[in-house]
């Protein structure tokens, strides 16, 4: 396939390994020609890289199951996830997903990427919905300025959070960069 046919989520080889693709921009410069800058995960050491392509280099697909599975527990080296048809678990490896868990909840169903018979990656929704477990107290009067302060989620994740919101408030968290999105009222 063509480099300028890649999307997010597709898995590539890149030097004989297989990347799951983060991020794909298509560039054309006033200058030369037209290329497209690819961010990847390796699926087997975790690592992050950035590569140019040219539009129209050939890369290598590899084939990757989507499967929706339920997130039940870490048992200390990895996650553990059930196929919720024929309830086999499966377990990812911490070193592989250690980023993307901070924003799930146990029990909560999300696509997990399985290559070659074995899962090697998850994929989050752009935003999920989670309580806030622990934050200073609010400030009386306070207002939607750029004031942001320090929160900890149910899930332990830690965000910065208007000065209004409270412990056992539910806010809206990107999954891109794990920033505050919105207050949600249930």
């Amino acid at each position: 396939m063509k480099a300028s046919d890649l999307r997010n989520g597709m898995a590539i080889k890149v030097s004989g390994q297989i990347n799951v693709i983060l991020n794909t921009e298509h560039v054309k410069p006033g200058k030369g020609p037209a290329y497209v800058q690819v961010k990847t995960k390796n699926i087997e050491s975790g690592s992050v890289l950035e590569k140019r392509l040219r539009s129209v280099e050939e890369v290598d697909q590899v084939d990757i199951d989507r499967r929706p599975m339920e997130y039940l527990y870490n048992d200390g080296t990895g996650y553990v996830f059930m196929d919720g048809q024929t309830f086999d678990q499966m377990t990812l490896f911490a070193e592989l997903v250690e980023d993307e868990m901070g924003f799930v909840k146990a029990n909560t169903e999300i696509i997990v990427l399985i290559c070659e018979g074995r899962p090697v990656a998850v994929e989050l929704p752009k935003t999920v919905d989670l309580e806030v477990s622990d934050t200073p107290p609010g400030i009386k009067n306070a207002t939607a300025t750029n004031q942001l302060k320090e929160a900890t989620l149910e899930t332990g994740l830690k965000t910065r959070v208007p000065p209004f919101i409270n412990v056992g408030d539910k806010v809206r968290i990107s999954t891109d960069d794990g920033s505050y999105s919105q207050r949600v009222n249930d």
